[in-house]
């Protein structure tokens, strides 16, 4: 049926709305509930991109919005299609990544009868986002639109979720004809008693339909630390003897300041570790970046800055850090900045601004840490000569180690890893040296399994032209094998890295070092590359240390050429993480 263009409906209005937000692309897996959402994206110019299941356009969401600032978007069927997402959904609010969400649901005047895969949907997804709107009339579905992306970038951001009904979506005119079916033509009370309340029921749903397209977007402005106490911090950090800075992702929650803040963690001069999207922030290769010993460090250290990053058991609750020390804690979150660890002096507001506003501050850049700066690279040396002669052990599959260090040598220059496994990708975090600001996504604190389809869709979309790798451990892979068809279908091509040592193996070393048994943790030689091969994409097998640099070539000429790759990598066992355990 085509449309009257001077009468939208919900799917053309919601278009029209994302459009005005900076919205490129929409993720989804499609469904009855919200084929109008699809079609009218699809009008607007926005590239619909359908995955093979709803978690994994929702993390494609979340990678997306990490890497541009704009709330990325997914859109889901009702009922089990809403529920599926709901692991993406807690890792992108723990890992606080602005998403907005587009849920489909039942017909507004069928809501609570029975209907197909009706359920209560807000009670479901209401603890685990900063916003759950249902829209009820047509006029709300703008209004409520700004209201969601507002929401998710203010303050601690997070998912925001707008629940649309079917009826509300569809052409008023089939609606009407829906709703006309439904009412029969029946002359009993009962038959005219509903057919007057199911046409006012209408007439109020669809009141304005014939107004014109106007989205508005919110200005949502930035929380910025006082004066006085990034005042303090100046002054405490020109007192110390052994200042030290640990950066988390959230410093980068402003994706186009990231040089200034590279610039300003320069400008300060003390030592620094990186983790979760920080890393890369200072490039490859840093004079005050350390990547090693940093429990020890912590403890050594009598001046500590957290920028965006929580005592939580990355930080052993707080205990690695000395009661002694000055603690300097800068955080959105005020409970955050106090976890576990009432800091010296807390700055609530925006990390990386916090960091910029220290930098202006004559008392905090005007110190030199030489011989302390020189003391952690030592023995961050070290720590490098001793990975290097494991890098060299020789077995009868790959080294892990050497493999590592390979890839980091011939990874592009603006290339971006994408973490998702445990042991092998933990691993890669103490070799790979992503190359710049925003080139390393992992999951975040909540550690979910199966992100790495979803967000290198995301980041392949929101940096086209850049070369993707994905680092799959044999146990995550599993989770979004399927969306290698996705990444075929759409002609987005990134390399994946399957560590195949058969085995989940961060749960299997301590496991049977505990329990003596290595029950539910043994996987198969599984081939990969014949399952990738299967989808359509380029598959390469690699089992000795000698076929690694040739298959890193051919993997990268073909991603070159526009085709997805997966490398198999058969490993050999390795304890290079004992004792690496986090609860």
């Amino acid at each position: 049926m085509q449309q009257d263009k001077d009468h939208f409906h919900g799917g053309d209005r919601i278009a029209a709305a994302l459009k005005t937000h900076g919205v490129s692309f929409i993720f989804t897996l499609c469904g009855g509930h919200i084929s109008p959402i699809l079609t009218g994206s699809k009008a607007q110019g926005l590239r619909v991109v359908d995955c093979r299941h709803e978690a994994t356009a929702v993390f494609a969401a979340d990678a997306a919005s990490r890497l541009t600032g704009v709330p990325g978007v997914a859109a889901v069927t009702t009922g089990p299609g809403l529920t599926n997402t709901i692991t993406a959904v807690k890792n992108a609010q723990l890992a606080q990544s602005p998403i907005v969400i587009f849920a489909g649901a039942v017909p507004t005047v069928l809501r609570g009868r029975g209907a197909l895969q009706d359920i209560d949907q807000q009670m479901l997804l209401a603890p685990h986002v900063k916003l759950f709107r249902r829209v009820k009339r047509l006029r709300e579905l703008a209004r409520t639109i700004e209201e969601a992306f507002a929401v998710a970038c203010e303050g601690v951001r997070g998912p925001a979720v707008i629940e649309c009904p079917v009826d509300l979506l569809y052409p008023e005119e089939v609606v009407k004809q829906w709703y006309g079916d439904a009412i029969g033509k029946g002359t009993s009370i009962q038959d005219r008693i509903l057919r007057r309340y199911l046409n006012r029921h209408f007439k109020k749903m669809f009141a304005g339909s014939r107004d014109a397209l106007d989205p508005r977007k919110r200005e949502v402005s930035v929380p910025t630390p006082s004066h006085s106490c990034v005042a303090s911090a100046a002054s405490a950090l020109a007192k110390a003897q052994r200042p030290l800075m640990v950066i988390g992702s959230q410093v980068l929650a402003i994706t186009s300041e990231a040089d200034r803040i590279a610039t300003a963690v320069s400008q300060v001069g003390i030592p620094v570790y990186l983790s979760g999207m920080a890393r890369g922030l200072l490039g490859p290769e840093h004079p005050l970046q350390m990547h090693h010993a940093r429990r020890r460090t912590l403890r050594e250290s009598d001046c500590v800055i957290l920028a965006g990053v929580p005592c939580d058991f990355r930080l052993d609750y707080g205990r690695q850090i000395r009661r002694a020390a000055t603690l300097i804690a800068a955080n959105r979150s005020a409970a955050e900045a106090r976890m576990n660890r009432r800091p010296t002096i807390t700055a609530v507001g925006d990390a990386g601004r916090f960091l910029q506003q220290l930098a202006a501050n004559p008392l905090a850049s005007g110190r030199n840490w030489h011989d302390w700066v020189a003391k952690l690279r030592e023995r961050d040396l070290a720590r490098e000569d001793e990975i290097n002669k494991r890098a060299c052990a020789q077995g009868t599959l790959v080294n892990p180690i050497r493999f590592f260090r390979e890839l980091d040598k011939v990874a592009g220059e603006h290339a971006i890893m994408v973490a998702d496994g445990g042991d092998f990708v933990a691993s890669a975090s103490y070799i790979v040296r992503p190359r710049g600001p925003l080139t390393w996504l992992d999951p975040g604190a909540f550690g979910t399994l199966g992100v790495g389809a979803g967000f290198a869709l995301g980041a392949a979309l929101a940096r086209p032209g850049s070369e993707v790798w994905i680092l799959f451990g044999d146990g995550a892979f599993g989770y979004g094998l399927a969306d290698l068809d996705t990444l075929v279908r759409h002609r987005i091509p990134v390399i994946g890295v399957v560590g195949n040592d058969a085995s989940w193996s961060q749960i299997a070393r301590e496991q049977v070092k505990l329990l003596k048994d290595d029950v539910g943790t043994v996987l198969g030689r599984t081939d990969y590359q014949s399952v990738a091969e299967g989808f359509g994409a380029s598959g390469l097998i690699v089992k000795r240390d000698d076929e690694v640099s040739d298959a890193l070539a051919a993997a990268r000429e073909m991603a070159r050429s526009g085709r997805s790759v997966l490398m198999n990598i058969c490993l050999d066992k390795s304890d290079f993480r004992e004792g690496s355990v986090s609860m």
